[in-house]
């Protein structure tokens, strides 16, 4: 009999351990429908590669952002993938704090749309993937609008929208003419209020980076903004951010909301809105200019530069940015029910087409965002609802608490913009961007 010595006998079982020992790869992520889908399919990339193990970690949009940027900061390592945005990106990859995705023909990075790839990419060299793609616009109670004798342009004027939000404006019924995010965040209230004010003309910074926020386009938007969902807002709306919104939406307690395009595939889903046969869409509204006055955004996925599981976290964002995992979602879910805004092929697609009635709307407000004209007067900063420098995080911030103050009737709307300004001013100062 050939015993193995007890040397031999330790290798051999620490090798066997370590053969059977699978990576583990921590993905930090949103806790949006399209993401806890993309959970709940990971199984099927677990069977593929049984040396990979996932492990999620979802958070709220705003948690999300402070934990990732924290440990990307700090080198935490706590994360293996990354759900990051178009913000992040272009910086963090410009810092050097992001792994650059390598791609094989499989993949075929040329099915991404340009405004996707674009906006993910430094220098020619893709940092994220794309998992879902947006812009916003407009999106509406036809049988509400029909009824009232309201018919609206494919982009309608924000004076168009008030109009049409009095004559909509039923609480006694349950409905409120206009559902709008009133919740505090660079990414959240001020994402939608950017928009908003860029069409009526305003901007972030003038070209000596000097903060704008006192100017009359800011004043106007602010001003209609708070009047707005104060006459024929749902109560709370301060506190209210996308998912508030969309559970209200699909109770058919909305008239009108302007959010993420990526709404629309929610909205008009039956087995989650009682409303799914009733929505239209229109392109975002603007007043004095359409510059900038729908967003671009990816919720996309990217590799922190000091992680030590590199190939198994790129394997796994090949595979959830795919053709083949939209595929998959069709399969599962239906055509209505696969992440948009990231590839050609999909718009392409005669299934997709057939079942998502936003999908032209959608596209349209996609191909017209431009991240590096955004604004009617000449502006430094490359973003359409946010500037891309590493200071607007805590700006956004700042002016977003004072946004929804303002709409709380905690401050009036003045107040809220002179402290705004002063926030955004002694952000600068801190940055070096003048004296």
């Amino acid at each position: 009999m050939n015993l193995l010595t007890p040397l031999a006998l330790s290798l051999t079982l620490a090798f066997s351990a370590g053969a059977l020992a699978a990576t583990e790869i921590v993905i930090a992520t949103v806790n949006n429908g399209h993401m806890i889908e993309m959970q709940k399919l990971s199984p099927n990339f677990e069977k593929a590669n049984p040396d990979i193990k996932l492990k999620w970690v979802t958070l709220e949009e705003g948690v999300l952002r402070q934990r990732v940027t924290t440990d990307i900061a700090t080198k935490g390592g706590q994360f293996d993938v990354m759900t990051i945005g178009m913000y992040e990106t272009p910086i963090w990859g410009k810092k050097g704090w992001l792994q650059e995705l390598k791609t094989d023909a499989a993949y075929d990075v040329d099915d991404l749309l340009p405004a996707m790839r674009n906006g993910l990419s430094v220098d020619g060299k893709l940092f994220a993937a794309p998992f879902y793609g947006e812009s916003s616009m407009l999106m509406y109670r036809k049988d509400l609008t029909d009824k009232a004798g309201i018919k609206f342009a494919e982009r309608p004027m924000w004076n168009d929208v008030k109009d049409a939000a009095a004559k909509i404006h039923d609480p006694k019924n349950g409905v409120y003419g206009i559902c709008l995010r009133g919740k505090p965040g660079w990414g959240d209230n001020m994402a939608f209020l950017t928009t908003m004010a860029n069409s009526f003309g305003a901007q972030w910074f003038d070209m000596a980076w000097k903060p704008q926020l006192e100017s009359k386009p800011w004043k106007e938007a602010v001003s209609l903004y708070v009047d707005l969902l104060t006459k024929y807002g749902p109560p709370g709306s301060a506190a209210n951010s996308f998912n508030e919104i969309l559970a209200l939406y699909n109770e058919g307690k909305c008239g009108m909301w302007i959010d993420a395009t990526i709404a629309a595939s929610f909205i008009t889903d039956p087995k989650q809105s009682k409303v799914a046969d009733k929505v239209a869409f229109a392109q975002g509204p603007y007043s004095a200019t359409t510059k900038g006055a729908n967003w671009l955004w990816a919720w996309a996925l990217a590799v922190p530069a000091g992680t030590k599981n590199a190939a198994a976290a790129q394997k796994f964002i090949a595979w959830a940015t795919s053709k083949d995992y939209i595929n998959l979602v069709a399969k599962e879910k239906g055509w209505a029910s696969v992440p948009t805004g990231t590839r050609k092929s999909t718009y392409a697609n005669p299934e997709f087409l057939k079942a998502a009635k936003f999908a032209e709307a959608e596209k349209k407000a996609i191909d017209s965002a431009n991240p590096n004209d955004s604004t009617l007067p000449k502006s430094p900063y490359v973003g359409v609802q946010f500037a891309a420098i590493p200071e607007f995080q805590a700006i956004g911030v700042a002016v977003g608490q004072q946004m929804s103050a303002a709409l709380a009737g905690k401050s009036t709307v003045d107040a809220a913009l002179k402290a705004s300004q002063l926030a955004a001013d002694r952000e600068m100062r801190k940055g070096g961007y003048y004296k």
